[in-house]
């Protein structure tokens, strides 16, 4: 922790604390989530499902983006360090007396769909979608909070009472942990009707009030799914009245139809018929945020530029090599080897060129030829190079004119040498004639 600065508590919860927090080195500020458990090994923090959730799911938009893990071995504290955002969702709508724009809750829940399409098609679901895990940051969107998190095929029955009571789903609460990932789908309707009307749905005070509260909004379910349910329960009552319910459409009279059409289907009593989030991203209500998705995503394929030399596949690079001895080997109109303006390296030097290639691009020295053996150097065959051919041992003839001709320019010079001397000295005797007189 003593890289971070911490500068005020954000929340707290049974089994963590979050902290907010400055980078010291960086200046960034992030969240820190201190757990209130302590471990007693590294091994056992690798185990925890939330870290475990979070590398799997990670990179996401609407993920939240876990930055590091600090662990003190001597004490087992334990802290996880996370991108900073603004609020979440609870703390948008808490005491607002004006509905957010449909649009920007359209935009929203979007975004929450899609973070539980990746989710479960990861094969995760999260067991606690509530208003509290979604972060927001401007109008981004991102859940958190995987601590309660599970595998999609994991062995039924799990536990009980794991989602929070306003946000469980029906399963949850009439049968013996014998829930799926569906779960989170009920989660996010109650929580899509929350944002859209400001209070919650179903705030119920106990286990069974909160299946009071469900039966008179969306109607006391058929005997036959009761009864399913009943099968694989042994601490709730079924005998419940029947009761039509009151329909979520009138308690959001200001909502359009496909959006209320798109919370019954979420928040369909059967698991079964309730929709995924990959089916509720496709509803009509999200038709042209699909549609300005597509135009974005076209835009960014236009936009970038063509790769520059993409990496071959695996069969075209063992036809290459088929095709090589045939093009190296093909006879031109001059009865010459075709040259294609590559260089040729024999079997031989390819080993070394690729380990000069993967020293140049950064890798270890390590693969460098050991000294004292000769390396092979690339030469480009476009060029023409002369090389300096050895010359032959002279023959005795070319010896003996060779002798001649040196023996014959070292006279020459000795005469010039000469001729200089006797210049020098008449001129001296010239000289001091004209002294004299």
């Amino acid at each position: 922790m003593h890289k971070y600065r911490l500068i005020s508590k954000k929340g707290e919860g049974t089994f963590s604390e979050v902290l907010k927090a400055q980078c010291i080195k960086t200046g960034q500020y992030v969240a820190i989530k201190c757990m209130k458990n302590t471990f007693e090994s590294i091994e056992q923090v690798n185990n925890l499902r939330e870290i475990q959730a979070l590398r799997r799911l990670s990179p996401h938009p609407n993920i939240i983006t876990l930055l590091e893990v600090l662990y003190d071995q001597p004490s087992g504290r334990l802290a996880l360090v996370f991108e900073l955002m603004d609020m979440n969702i609870y703390e948008l709508i808490r005491e607002r007396r004006h509905y957010l724009p449909e649009q920007r809750v359209k935009n929203f829940m979007y975004q929450l769909a899609r973070s539980m399409d990746h989710m479960h098609r990861n094969g995760i679901f999260h067991r606690d979608i509530k208003p509290e895990n979604i972060l927001i940051k401007d109008d981004q969107l991102k859940l958190a909070d995987f601590g309660s998190c599970r595998g999609i095929y994991s062995k039924q029955p799990f536990t009980e009472y794991i989602s929070t009571r306003w946000y469980r789903a029906p399963e949850c609460l009439l049968t013996d942990g014998y829930y799926s990932y569906k779960m989170d789908i009920w989660g996010l309707g109650c929580v899509f009707f929350e944002v859209l009307s400001l209070y919650p749905l179903f705030p119920g005070t106990n286990e069974l009030d909160q299946v009071q509260k469900i039966h008179q909004i969306m109607g006391t379910p058929t005997p036959e799914l009761l009864n399913h349910f009943k099968k694989k329960s042994s601490h709730m009552d079924f005998n419940f009245p029947p009761t039509e319910g009151t329909g979520i459409e009138k308690m959001i009279p200001h909502i359009a139809a496909d959006c209320i059409d798109l919370i019954q289907k979420l928040l369909a009593y059967n698991p079964d018929e309730r929709l995924s989030a990959r089916q509720g991203l496709r509803h009509p209500w999200f038709r042209d945020l699909r549609e300005a998705e597509k135009r974005g995503q076209a835009t960014a394929k236009t936009m970038s530029p063509a790769p520059l030399s993409p990496a071959p596949s695996q069969s075209s690079v063992v036809t290459a090599k088929s095709n090589e001895t045939k093009v190296s080997k093909a006879p031109t109109r001059e009865g010459k080897n075709k040259d294609d303006g590559l260089p040729s390296i024999s079997k031989g030097d390819s080993k070394k060129h690729s380990m000069n290639d993967s020293n140049a691009s950064g890798h270890d020295s390590q693969l460098l030829p050991p000294i004292g053996k000769p390396v092979s150097l690339m030469i480009d065959s476009t060029k023409k190079m002369h090389k300096t051919q050895p010359k032959p041992a002279p023959t005795l003839q070319q010896k003996t004119k060779h002798s001649q001709m040196v023996a014959a320019s070292r006279r020459k010079k000795d005469d010039r040498i000469a001729g200089l001397a006797v210049y020098s000295k008449t001129s001296m005797t010239d000289t001091s004639r004209s002294g004299a007189k």
